[in-house]
C-alpha cells in the first residue's frame, strides 16, 4: 500500500505544470522583510522552492519583475451576498436567495481579484433558510466561480428581534424567523441553530452578543444573548471543532463572549481595560472592522442608525488603538460590504492609522487570519503551502496603499489576474 502511495504522488507531481514566479522581491510577512529577488517555483497547487540555486527549466515562467509579491490576503469579516445602499432593506424585501447567490458571485470575483484569496462570510443577510455563502464556498471548490477560499458561517445566530434579526422593523406577520434562519430564545434553540448551520455547511459559527448598528434597535451595545444561551452556542460549535465568531460593540457583551469561548470578537467598539486583559488572557483575537467608517455617509442613514454611528464610531477607534497599543491579536475584516467589495484593501491603512505597524498590517491578513481560522496551510510565501500569491508594484512595508490596486493574483497555482 505504501509503495502505491508513492507511486500515485509521483504521477500527480510529474503531471502538474511546473510555474516559476520571477520578481523583484517578497514580503517575509513572518519577519517583515523584503526579501531579494524573489523566484517562485510551483507544482500545482504547492510552492516546491524559493530561490532554487538552480531554476526549473521546463517550468513557465510568468514575468514579474518589477512587482513585489505578498501571500494572498485574508478577510476575516465580509458578507459577499450583501451590497450597501446607505441600508440594506432593497435586499431584504425584494431579493431571492437565488439572486442574493448570484450577487455573491459578482462580490466575490472582485474580492478575488483585489488579492483576496480567503474569506471568512461571518453571516449571511437574507430573508431565507437557504444557505447562501455555503453554496458560494462550494462553487468555489469545485472551480465553477472566480472566488476567493470562503469559510461560510449560514445564518447569524441571535435573538429574537436582535441585531440578527432580519424582520426587525418588518410587518410581524411578514416571515416567520426560527432557529434555521438563526434566531433564537433559550440554550435549546440555540443548540438547534448551530446544528443547523452546521448540518448545511457552515465552517463558523457568528453569534450576536450585544446590539449593533445598523439595524433598529435603540442600542448599539445592549447585551443580546444570555450567559447560557453563549455558552450553548460555543460548547456546541466546538463539539463539532469549529470557532465561534462574536459580534459584539457593548463592554459587558465583549467580555462575556470572550469569557463563554469565542474565538475573535467582531468590532469591539466599547471595549475596556478588563476585556483587553481577558483578550491577551485568552488568546482572542479583534476584528476591528474600522476602515468602514470611511464609507458610511450618516446623513443618508435612517436617523436612529445614524445616531448610533455618530456614538459609536469614534470610540471605537479610540478603543482600537488602546488594544493595538496593548498588544491584542488582531485579524483583517472589512465588513464588506461596507467597505465596498474589491477595496477590502483599504482596511490595511485604516488599522495602521491607529497605530498598527505596516508589517503588524500585513500579519493581521495572512499569519494571523490564518491561525484564526485554525490553518497552517496558507498565509505566508513558503515551501510547502498553497500557492495563494498576490503582486503589488511597491514594497507595501514602505507604501500600504500599494494594496489597493493589485496587479497580479494567483490562488492554488491558478492565476486569475495578470
Amino acid at each position: 500500500m505504501k509503495l502505491l502511495l508513492m507511486l500515485l504522488f509521483f504521477s500527480f507531481t510529474i503531471d502538474a505544470e511546473t510555474v516559476l514566479l520571477k520578481a523583484k522581491g517578497y514580503i517575509d510577512v513572518k519577519t517583515g522583510q523584503l526579501i531579494q529577488p524573489a523566484n517562485i517555483v510551483i507544482n500545482g497547487e504547492i510552492i516546491t522552492a524559493i530561490n532554487p540555486d538552480k531554476l526549473p527549466e521546463e517550468a513557465k515562467t510568468v514575468d514579474l519583475s518589477n512587482k513585489i509579491l505578498l501571500p494572498g490576503l485574508m478577510d476575516m469579516h465580509a458578507h459577499l451576498d450583501l451590497d450597501f445602499e446607505n441600508g440594506f432593506d432593497h435586499i431584504l424585501t425584494k431579493e431571492t436567495a437565488s439572486k442574493g447567490t448570484i450577487r455573491g458571485v459578482k462580490n466575490a470575483q472582485a474580492t478575488l481579484l483585489a488579492g483576496f484569496t480567503t474569506v471568512r462570510n461571518i453571516g449571511q443577510v437574507h430573508l431565507t433558510t437557504d444557505m447562501i455563502d455555503v453554496a458560494l464556498a462550494q462553487a468555489s471548490d469545485k472551480g465553477w466561480i472566480n472566488a476567493p477560499r470562503i469559510i461560510p458561517a449560514g445564518h447569524m445566530i441571535s435573538i429574537q428581534g436582535g441585531h440578527g434579526d432580519l424582520t426587525l422593523g418588518l410587518a410581524a406577520d411578514l416571515v416567520e424567523q426560527t432557529p434555521k434562519n438563526g434566531i433564537i430564545n433559550g440554550p435549546y434553540e440555540a443548540i438547534e441553530a448551530v446544528r443547523y448551520q452546521i448540518k448545511n455547511g457552515a465552517k463558523v459559527i457568528k453569534m450576536h452578543a450585544t446590539s449593533g448598528v445598523l439595524s433598529l434597535e435603540d442600542t448599539v451595545g445592549a447585551r443580546q444573548l444570555s450567559d447560557h444561551e453563549m455558552r450553548a452556542i460555543v460548547e456546541e460549535t466546538h463539539r463539532h471543532h469549529m470557532k465561534v465568531a462574536a459580534h459584539a460593540h457593548g463592554t459587558e457583551g465583549i467580555k462575556a463572549a470572550i469569557r463563554a469561548g469565542a474565538s475573535s470578537i467582531e468590532h469591539g467598539s466599547l471595549l475596556d481595560a478588563e476585556g483587553i486583559q481577558l483578550m491577551k488572557k485568552h488568546g482572542v483575537y479583534l476584528v476591528p472592522t474600522t476602515g468602514a467608517d470611511a464609507f458610511i455617509d450618516t446623513s443618508k442613514l435612517h436617523p436612529k442608525l445614524a445616531e448610533k454611528a455618530e456614538y459609536v464610531l469614534p470610540l471605537a477607534q479610540k478603543n482600537l488603538r488602546k488594544a493595538i497599543k496593548a498588544g491584542v491579536k488582531i485579524a483583517l475584516g472589512t465588513d464588506s460590504p461596507l467597505i465596498p467589495h474589491g477595496q477590502n484593501a483599504y482596511e490595511l491603512s485604516a488599522m495602521m492609522a491607529h497605530g498598527l505597524s505596516a508589517a503588524d498590517a500585513l500579519r493581521s491578513a495572512t499569519i494571523n487570519s490564518a491561525d484564526l481560522l485554525g490553518v497552517d496551510d496558507r498565509g505566508q510565501i513558503k515551501v510547502g503551502l498553497l500557492a495563494d500569491i498576490i503582486a503589488v508594484d511597491e514594497n507595501p512595508l514602505e507604501n500600504m496603499k500599494t494594496t489597493e490596486q493589485v496587479k497580479f493574483v494567483m490562488k492554488g497555482g491558478q492565476v486569475y489576474k495578470k
